[in-house]
């Protein structure tokens, strides 16, 4: 009698654990992911979803993205502000202009931030090995900005006249901007510095430019890059003038030549950041993590539909060459 009874006490306990257990809600991860730049989104979305996936994270069931694609910083301030009022658990911001609204709106949620440059001179983090406050992620663009016009010039040797465009509130592009005039004082490259905050701006500068006033186009500045590169890729190509670009799809599209990382690597990178932060690692504990491949990348349709002969030693260098 006192075993059946034990058996039947046991079973109760279990019974009453499988409904505590069944009426409990599962936790729903809310995350709030945010670029600015309306003409594209950034590669390594769809691999930080797909690694989110491998991970156990299933998009309506235990995790919620809430995706952003925004025209400008002051749309990114907020946005940033909003996901800290629906108090989200995690931010992933996709680029610097994106990074700085998150950290002027919160200093507790935390942030994993996939494509900076220089996250310690931005002053998102107190150094890579430790971050220290509430952001980490990766530095997607290792390669100066001096490095990329001394690529251009061997690309491109009779390159002796070069547009600049500038962004004059660009803190990442003043910062760009003295290592540009470096590198092109030691190769005499003439630069024709150009300011532009907008797409009419944009417009307006390759519009003016005179047949045989250059011989190329760099972009000095981010936020330019970031938010007006599809437009800046269609005028070049319209006025027959190579252009060097910050990623392998621009290259696709018709810029002449990108140095950088591949951006769906980043993606596919930032997911066990996510995950680990989620189950309660702190981002100061995470290092930023600097993406070491970088590929290079040349159109030479670009180069023939402009009649740009590109040295045979460089295209040998290429990780992909677009015939």
């Amino acid at each position: 009698m006192k075993k059946i009874l034990r058996l039947l006490i046991v079973v109760a306990l279990s019974v009453a654990a499988t409904l505590a257990n069944a009426q409990q809600p599962k936790k729903i991860w809310r995350i709030g992911l945010f670029h600015v730049g309306l003409d594209h989104v950034p590669p390594s979305l769809e691999p930080l979803r797909e690694g989110l996936k491998k991970l156990g994270y299933e998009e309506g069931k235990n995790i919620l993205l809430d995706w952003r694609n925004l025209a400008d910083e002051e749309a990114a301030r907020a946005t940033a502000q909003e996901f800290v009022r629906n108090r989200v658990d995690l931010i992933a911001a996709f680029e610097n202009q994106t990074v700085r609204a998150a950290k002027g709106a919160t200093s507790e949620i935390p942030v994993v931030f996939l494509h900076v440059d220089d996250p310690v001179a931005d002053g998102f983090v107190k150094s890579l090995s430790h971050p220290g406050g509430n952001m980490t992620g990766f530095v997607t663009w290792p390669v100066s900005p001096g490095k990329q016009i001394e690529l251009f010039k061997e690309l491109v040797p009779q390159l002796r006249r070069l547009l600049l465009l500038i962004h004059p509130k660009d803190p990442v592009g003043q910062r760009w901007l003295a290592e540009v005039r470096k590198a092109s004082e030691t190769l005499k490259i003439k630069l024709l510095e150009r300011q532009a905050t907008n797409q009419a701006d944009i417009e307006r500068v390759l519009r003016s430019v005179k047949r045989g006033e250059v011989e190329g186009i760099f972009v000095s500045s981010q936020i330019l890059r970031t938010n007006f590169s599809a437009v800046m890729i269609s005028l070049a190509s319209e006025r027959r003038l190579p252009l060097a670009v910050h990623r392998k799809e621009w290259v696709e599209q018709g810029g002449l030549f990108s140095y950088a990382t591949d951006l769906a690597s980043v993606g596919r990178a930032a997911a066990p950041y996510v995950d680990k932060i989620l189950k309660g690692t702190k981002p100061a504990d995470l290092p930023v993590q600097q993406m070491s491949r970088i590929e290079l990348i040349i159109n030479l349709k670009t180069a023939k539909q402009m009649g740009l002969t590109v040295p045979p030693n460089v295209l040998a260098r290429a990780d992909r060459v677009i015939r």
